[in-house]
């Protein structure tokens, strides 16, 4: 048994909050340092499956809470952030951590000055198919490559821009083929009809180009259509990998390591890079996209 628990509040009970809730609940390795108090929540709900809601005054202040899990929708992650920080709480916070670059510069310095973790959250790297790819791509020499993904509407006060709501298929294409550069980028809108294509033109530090788009709107799919043509061949659209077991409990390992010190301090390094990199990315195409209009 491990020597201690940290008490962990979940803020936001959604989709990701309701699947975190579940795996602080069940018997995992990295949840026996974890000690579930609550949950906080714009709703009154009172309790979910036994678990108390509390006040986001207590949880604040609580000694007992020493770590923040931060669910909520997008657009609420920074001010929770460093209200937790800067009650000197640790913080798993899913992505994007904020809607702009320089708030999450600001915050990572915050957790730095209070000496605490700052984690967000990356399930789309632990996904099978992320595993493929890499495999796949390993030691080739890119020409060219697209990523297409589809689906329905999302609300943008709420999840942010394309670029920051559409961050893991970014974050996909840095970690798959390092830094990249902005060439262009478009943003057709019918609001009337809820329906949205975003189009990024990148390039590589080998000026390859590719091109990443997001398009949402009613009766479309989730899905993501996906071909990279390499030297020695191509790579159209992804096979059957399998199915994605517990992405989430994947992730809280992960950040349950960082909490017990188990990460060096140049991974930890690398990881930041690549999460400031994309959010810059992402407001450099926002910027573009602003500018056309």
């Amino acid at each position: 048994m491990p020597e201690r628990k940290f008490g962990v509040v979940v803020v936001g009970v959604g989709r990701a909050g309701s699947v975190r809730i579940r795996d602080l609940r069940n018997p995992h390795a990295s949840s026996a340092f974890l000690n579930l108090i609550g949950f906080v929540s714009r709703r009154e709900l009172r309790n979910i499956d036994e678990v108390q809601q509390i006040s986001l005054e207590n949880a604040l202040s609580s000694p007992k809470v020493e770590v923040a899990y931060i669910c909520s929708e997008s657009s609420s992650h920074e001010d929770y952030i460093r209200q937790f920080l800067n009650a000197g709480k640790h913080v798993l916070v899913e992505y994007p951590m904020t809607l702009s670059w320089e708030a999450a510069q600001d915050l990572w310095k915050l957790a730095e000055q209070k000496g605490k973790v700052l984690h967000e959250e990356h399930v789309e790297l632990l996904m099978e198919e992320f595993a493929f790819l890499k495999k796949e791509v390993v030691g080739k020499d890119l020409l060219k490559g697209s990523l297409l993904f589809t689906a329905g509407p999302l609300e943008e006060e709420r999840f942010g821009f394309p670029a920051f709501s559409g961050i893991s298929r970014l974050t996909w294409l840095v970690s798959l083929f390092g830094e990249l550069s902005l060439i262009s980028a478009t943003l057709e809108e019918r609001k009337e009809d809820q329906h949205m294509k975003m189009t990024v033109c990148l390039e590589t530090e080998n000026k390859r180009p590719l091109t990443w788009i997001e398009e949402k709107g009613p009766g479309l799919k989730r899905n993501r259509h996906l071909s990279f043509h390499f030297k020695s061949g191509s790579l159209e659209n992804m096979p059957n990998v399998g199915v994605n077991k517990n992405i989430f409990l994947k992730d809280q390992n992960i950040f349950v390591q960082k909490l017990l010190g188990q990460f060096s301090e140049k991974e930890l390094a690398a990881e930041k890079k690549r999460i400031l990199h994309c959010l810059w990315l992402a407001e450099e195409i926002q910027k573009y996209c602003y500018s056309k209009k």
